[in-house]
């Protein structure tokens, strides 16, 4: 469900990480960080020396799902290890199926057994993420966006990117956002501190897109004429914090009938839930945020054999 050209959502920043089937430079300092990280957890810090003894290591998809995390096993194995090679069968974004095998590892038992337990955390945790992503948008009817709240940063946002999903903005000066807190702490009423806030908004700081939260009708209405006011070629996104798909047509409607519908871009998000998604279409949103693309997920069941060479 992703928007290509001219209808490609600002929250489709997929790209920046992922690039003709490859990792980009962003998503490979991540990796690296999240496989430090976890490899430091395991006593492993640095290349292994690798031993004569030689062995085939087979992971197996115990379970059907989504492969994605085979670019950071192959980043992982190439950094820690030499003299290895690697046969994929399923590939990042590819489906596999119960008792299919996923990928052939040929190389230094020891060396191996030391990154076991990483590579399968890494690719069952990331293929969950992915698997739950492609269950979501197969169900909704418009566009689906993960948020800010993640548990492995840019690596769950890669994960949804490849099941399909919108990743949102990557970091803080990837795209402007104003929450809820932000507008509270001018101190001011909550209409004038939102246009404060959209007016004083520097075309630098809005940086790939600018979304402001909402938390009512009337709120909705004074941003987008805030933005209109501006004067800007692209759209704002106004993100209806917690609309029921009833309030989110209204708003849809009231901001159509005043004209300023097309100067706006309608994010629902908050309490969306995978039961409710179809009652999301025809509601004039425009994309659904939801958390519950990477942290509702359970990692894909992997298993790893090893048998000698």
């Amino acid at each position: 469900m992703r928007h290509i050209g001219d209808d490609r959502l600002p929250h489709d920043r997929g790209f920046m990480l992922w690039r003709m089937n490859k990792p980009t430079p962003q998503l490979l300092q991540s990796i690296d960080n999240w496989s430090e990280a976890l490899l430091l957890d395991d006593d492993v810090t640095g290349p292994i020396k690798p031993q004569t003894e030689q062995a085939i290591f087979t992971i197996i998809a115990k379970e059907n799902g989504m492969i994605a995390g085979a670019e950071m096993v192959n980043r992982i194995i190439e950094k820690y290890s030499s003299e290895i090679d690697i046969l994929w069968y399923v590939k990042d974004g590819e489906h596999a199926h119960k008792g299919q095998e996923i990928v052939v590892i040929i190389g230094c038992k020891k060396t191996l057994l030391l990154l076991e337990r990483a590579l399968l955390n890494c690719l069952g945790q990331l293929s969950g993420i992915a698997t739950n992503t492609a269950a979501w948008v197969n169900e909704s009817p418009i566009p689906l966006a993960c948020t800010r709240k993640t548990i492995w940063g840019l690596l769950d946002k890669w994960a949804v990117h490849l099941g399909g999903g919108l990743t949102h903005r990557l970091s803080k000066k990837d795209a402007c956002m104003i929450k809820e807190n932000d507008i509270s702490s001018v101190g001011v009423e909550q209409g004038v501190a939102i246009e404060q806030k959209i007016n004083s908004i520097t075309r630098h700081q809005i940086a790939a897109f600018f979304t402001i939260e909402v938390r009512d009708i009337s709120e909705a209405i004074i941003a987008a004429r805030a933005w209109k006011g501006r004067e800007e070629t692209q759209k704002c996104v106004i993100m209806l914090d917690n609309f029921s798909p009833a309030r989110a047509l209204e708003t849809h409607e009231l901001l159509t009938a005043e004209g300023l519908r097309k100067y706006v871009l309608l994010e629902g998000s908050g309490g969306v839930e995978y039961s409710q998604l179809l009652e999301w279409g025809g509601k004039g949103v425009d994309v659904i945020s939801t958390s519950l693309l990477n942290r509702s997920t359970t990692p894909l069941d992997l298993s790893m054999l090893v048998e000698g060479a």
